[in-house]
């Protein structure tokens, strides 16, 4: 199980970015994170032609299966929507990992149960303003 954010546990950093602008303002190779819309799929695109890694934040299944046609690295969903994103992405052998957000150290268990790829804790994400 993937944990980014652990207190106690080493773990790459996502920038969260709002525009192809805040990508100027990570570090090199840097691990972006955005929500799915359609009002990002210009950042998204820009992403994959630059060969970005980036990671969507998803709502609906259908957002999933969007983020996982859109190439992104990581899909990350709410502990509601875990499980059976987590299904869909083993049935259609999905590349991107699954990503449950969590608060807690108590919630690993509960996500480790349900066969989740990881989890990320909030202090995982940076904010990148332009």
């Amino acid at each position: 199980m993937l944990l980014f954010g652990h207190r106690f546990i080493p773990s790459e950093t996502f920038y969260h970015i709002t525009n192809v602008d805040d990508i100027k303002h990570t570090p090199p190779a840097s691990l972006l994170t955005l929500p799915f819309s359609e009002e990002n799929l210009d950042i998204i695109y820009y992403c994959n032609e630059n060969q970005l890694r980036f990671a969507l934040s998803i709502h609906t299944l259908r957002e999933l299966v969007y983020a996982s046609a859109l190439n992104a690295s990581y899909i990350i969903v709410t502990q509601a929507l875990a499980q059976m994103a987590q299904k869909l992405a083993q049935e259609y052998l999905f590349d991107a990992k699954i990503l449950v957000k969590i608060d807690k150290d108590d919630e690993i268990e509960a996500m480790a149960l349900l066969g989740v790829d990881g989890v990320i804790y909030p202090n995982a994400v940076i904010k990148i303003t332009s």
